[in-house]
């Protein structure tokens, strides 16, 4: 009778083992060893990052929810170094561990027109390793692919990116017909498939369990951007402070936005927002920070239907495409000696100075020359002064060092200058 027990008992088990490999291979430990963690999950603090703090959201369609749910990870899920994770699935904001940010290039990606997947609350790296049990071949592991965290880079952590939010899919580098999947509350591995539901995904939105504060020190007023897919990140703002933005992606078809005209046109966007390719350029793609300490940012959806208009946002620094900028000392848009035109290099418009407009709105992007069709060729509203170094005012020459652009409360503004460091921007390469 025991032995037919037994027999029962190990039946049973192959059964579970077969169909439910990933519950089986579910870690959980007490605790993390910190030293080992720390020396694991480095951050990359100077990673250029698509997307910071951002979700990664499964189709609606197939999760019957109004905003889909959730990629997450649970830090005491795998190994004592937060190594093997699974990548769970849940409703967004109910778990910790769901931002993400998206990174392409840094020390564990330097490989063109891809990206990683890094938790931001461990710091571990989107992995797919096919010699693992089916099941649990798609977890979290130390970026580069070392347990230790001495890895440089490795395919298996690398998904081709040509930018935007999604619906994208997932497929590594080290596998290119197989893509991430959600399969009941995990992400698995399938053959990709055109359209598969199951395998698209969305970047967007911050998230904070609180929603009054992402950042222990942050206060001031709040305003909502909206983004290209129709959802809306929070940026509350303070006197040296911000909350962090995802990456908004340059549209490149007709959507929303909040100025005139009401939906972006890209035909009219591309006569305006030209790139110079014979202008001299001091800096290219480059973050600029505020005196307050925040970073120029950049939302293409914030202006009129040519993304002209646009104000200039001021997040915590993150290193968004939305936060680089090129400083032109030469070129089509500038004909000035010791002067320099500041261009987004999301969407090529230059940082310009209006003083016609109501205050509070007098610094936007508008189209390089001064025409709201692209046509103009250089405008002193734009051009600064410029004679090399890091660190220069924003002070437009058609003012004639009177009027300075400063920070505001969530966007730059303009008051008249100082004779002192104040209001001095800074280049972070």
């Amino acid at each position: 009778m025991q032995t037919k027990m037994n027999f029962l008992w190990f039946a049973s088990l192959i059964h579970v083992a077969t169909q439910s490999p990933v519950l089986l291979d579910y870690r959980t430990v007490a605790q993390l060893d910190q030293s080992a963690f720390d020396e694991a999950q480095q951050p990359d603090t100077s990673a250029t990052k698509a997307f910071a703090s951002t979700l990664i959201k499964a189709s609606s369609l197939i999760t019957r929810t109004a905003d889909g749910r959730c990629l997450f990870v649970d830090k005491l899920s795998g190994d004592f170094r937060a190594n093997l994770t699974p990548v769970q699935i849940a409703e967004c904001g109910s778990t910790d561990g769901q931002e993400w940010d998206i990174i392409t290039n840094g020390k564990h990606n330097n490989v063109g027109n891809s990206i990683l997947v890094v938790s931001t609350l461990t710091n571990a790296c989107l992995n797919f390793d096919p010699r693992r049990p089916a099941g649990n071949q798609v977890i979290l592991f130390s970026c580069g692919g070392r347990a230790d965290g001495g890895g440089d880079v490795t395919d298996s952590q690398l998904f081709p990116f040509n930018g935007g939010a999604g619906p994208l899919s997932l497929s590594p580098e080290n596998d290119p017909d197989s893509c991430l999947a959600v399969s009941d509350e995990v992400i698995d591995i399938a053959p990709c498939v055109a359209g598969d539901l199951h395998q698209l995904f969305n970047f967007g939105d911050s998230l904070s369990l609180d929603p009054n504060s992402t950042s222990t020190d942050v206060s001031g007023p709040s305003t909502v951007i909206t983004t290209t897919d129709g959802s809306s990140a929070t940026i509350t703002s303070a006197a040296t402070s911000s909350t962090s933005v995802a990456g908004i992606a340059n549209p490149t078809e007709a959507v929303p936005v909040s100025g005139a005209g009401g939906v972006l046109q890209p035909s009219a966007v591309a006569e305006a927002h030209q790139r110079d390719d014979t202008a001299t350029r001091a800096f290219e793609s480059i973050s600029i920070q505020s005196p307050d300490g925040r970073c120029l940012f950049i939302d293409p959806t914030a202006g009129d239907f040519r993304e002209n208009l646009i104000p200039v946002s001021l997040v915590q620094c993150a290193g968004t495409p939305n936060e680089k900028f090129d400083v032109i000392t030469a070129g089509k848009h500038n004909n000035e000696d010791a002067s320099a035109l500041i261009v987004s290099s999301l969407m090529n418009g230059c940082i310009s100075f209006d003083g016609r407009r109501e205050a509070g709105d007098t610094v936007t992007i508008f189209s390089c020359g001064g025409r709201a069709d692209g046509d103009g060729e250089t405008n002193s509203g734009q051009l600064i002064p410029f004679t090399g170094g890091t660190q220069f005012a924003l002070a437009p020459v058609s003012e004639r060092n009177a009027t300075c652009i400063v920070p505001g409360n969530d966007r730059l503004d303009s008051a008249p200058c100082t004779d002192d460091d104040s209001q001095l921007f800074k280049v972070l390469t």
